[in-house]
């Protein structure tokens, strides 16, 4: 009979001790928002804000209810009006374009490359026959482009950049972290991303004006001097005024579980990476499947896995996903006619006005994608590419 792998792909680790302890004290302390403190008492959001901060290389950060607030957040912070039209990935996550949609702008995909990141060719040409003057870049399932060259592109025309970094808390390019290129950066700490609150996001930044605006609009009130992650109170004179409240704020309790897990990012990656790499070998060379490379110069947060089956026919696809499912190993597929949980791509999203992508057309339609959390071991990761390869091999073959 063949192996059957009896893991979990939504098993998560249990939050650290030392964030349940951290929680348990918030609990009975009974002060749970940000901006109720006891005299000379700092909030566990504004320490996280400020361990963040120190984490990315970022002068400020503003720790809020979740990834897609984070970047609706930063294209309200830049201004970004009704009808305004939005420069994004066409590869991506649905909260991606919705953030775009919830300020009423309008999305404007750029195509994806065989490397599963934008495609510069594709954003230059886009950026000179647009009035764009946003670039929502994701860095979709962590992986992360020439930043150099695309900063060369964006800053020569004027166009600012929100990095999306939800998969990639940690990652870098050529050493830069990411995160660390456009005006402003949007984390997820939503259960599936490299820090686990159930939901919550971090949006970081250098520049004074913007994230003013954003801890205005995130709803501080007039209590912004509570921040220490944060702009001098000059910064918020005029802005204050004219900034509505949205509020989006994250509480004490889940920044409490968080700054454990902030502290032991770096190990966990390590293990991320290790399990990603033996998936990434078990799958090398099996015919027919093209393994995606890395460039060098980037440093990745292996969560996930991405492969592509670009010979493939929908049938075979629907074959390898049954044969690997009745196995125990849960792929998803970007290329189904239909959306299914997350895997939902540019022509699904129909409030955004219909747009031609064939490259992202043709990419998605071979597309694997795979979750890789921490309760897995490495032995685990090799039994699964084991199984991958298997499966794709035997379909093949029966063709």
């Amino acid at each position: 009979m063949s192996t059957v792998f009896k893991g979990s792909f939504t098993q998560q680790e249990p939050i650290p001790e030392a964030g349940i302890e951290a929680a348990l004290r918030v609990m009975r302390g009974g002060r749970l928002h940000r901006y109720n403190v006891a005299d000379g008492e700092v909030a566990e959001t504004a320490l996280l804000e400020e361990e963040f901060a120190a984490f990315t290389g970022a002068k400020y950060a503003l720790a809020v209810a979740s990834g897609g607030y984070a970047i609706g957040c930063a294209l309200r912070a830049l201004g970004v009006q009704p009808g305004d039209k939005v420069l994004t990935n066409g590869f991506t996550l649905a909260p991606v374009p919705g953030a775009i949609a919830a300020v009423n702008a309008e999305p404007v995909f750029v195509e994806v490359t065989e490397d599963l990141t934008i495609d510069l060719d594709h954003l230059a040409r886009l950026v000179a026959e647009t009035d764009a003057k946003v670039l929502l870049l994701s860095h979709m399932r962590g992986h992360i482009c020439d930043m150099e060259l695309l900063m060369q592109i964006c800053d020569g025309a004027g166009v600012q950049v929100v990095e999306d970094c939800a998969h990639t808390m940690g990652g870098a390019w050529k050493g830069v972290p990411s995160g660390r290129h456009g005006a402003m950066a949007a984390y997820s700490t939503q259960t599936y991303k490299h820090m686990n609150s159930g939901e919550g996001g971090i949006l970081t930044s250098d520049n004074p004006e913007l994230m003013a605006r954003a801890i205005m609009l995130s709803g501080s009130y007039m209590l912004y001097a509570r921040h220490r992650a944060a702009p001098p109170p000059e910064a918020f004179e005029q802005v204050k005024w004219v900034t509505p409240n949205v509020s989006g704020r994250m509480d004490n309790l889940r920044a409490a579980i968080l700054r454990p897990q902030l502290a032991d990012l770096p190990r966990q990656i390590d293990r991320w990476n290790a399990l990603y790499h033996a998936v990434e070998e078990g799958l090398r060379n099996t015919p027919g499947l093209k393994v995606i490379e890395r460039p060098e110069e980037e440093s990745i947060v292996g969560s996930s896995i991405q492969f592509l089956l670009p010979e493939f026919s929908p049938d075979q696809i629907d074959d390898v996903i049954r044969r690997c499912a009745a196995r125990g190993v849960d792929l998803k597929w970007f290329g189904g006619a239909e959306p299914v949980a997350f895997t939902s791509r540019y022509d699904s999203w129909r409030y955004a006005s219909p747009q031609s992508l064939p490259n992202t057309d043709r990419i998605l339609s071979g597309l694997m994608d795979m979750r890789l959390p921490l309760t897995f071991s490495v032995q685990d990761a090799r039994l699964i590419a084991g199984i991958i390869a298997e499966e794709v091999r035997s379909t093949a073959l029966s063709a």
